[in-house]
């Protein structure tokens, strides 16, 4: 393949522009997803509260990771726990507060101990306000 011929399939490759100005398969929004002890929750959201993130979804989860499991007896017999109870928090933002989002989480949820969690960052293609119809960073 000569590098013209190259060149030229390379126009397959290009993004396609789509209304609002982003391009499908683009990162300008992120979820930001954490897993953090649950008692930390109320901490995090007064604290993402104060940078003006009003929004997030918050699941109640089970985790495994350093912090191991524990023992637990329950009328007299011991049993072992491997799976923690954690909270999963995500918040959709534009990609520009991801790092102030991260910085909050982070300070809010910390103990200095083991399993204190996790951060995550993925892209978000698209987002779409049901209500109104709003896309991408609107829909935030």
């Amino acid at each position: 393949m000569r590098g013209g011929d190259l060149a030229r399939g390379a126009d397959l490759f290009r993004p396609v522009p789509v209304p609002g100005g982003l391009q499908r398969g683009s990162t300008f929004m992120k979820i930001v997803m954490a897993i953090i002890k649950p008692f930390k929750l109320d901490e995090v959201r007064d604290a993402l509260t104060s940078i003006g993130v009003y929004g997030m979804t918050v699941t109640e989860v089970k985790g495994y990771g350093r912090q191991k499991g524990h023992t637990e007896i329950y009328r007299g017999t011991e049993y072992a726990v491997s799976f923690l109870p954690k909270v999963k928090v995500e918040i959709a933002v534009p990609s520009s507060q991801v790092e102030k989002v991260i910085e909050t989480i982070s300070g809010a949820a910390k103990t200095g101990q083991i399993g204190d969690g996790k951060i995550f960052v993925v892209g978000i293609d698209q987002a779409v306000r049901i209500r109104t119809g709003e896309t991408d960073n609107a829909a935030l």
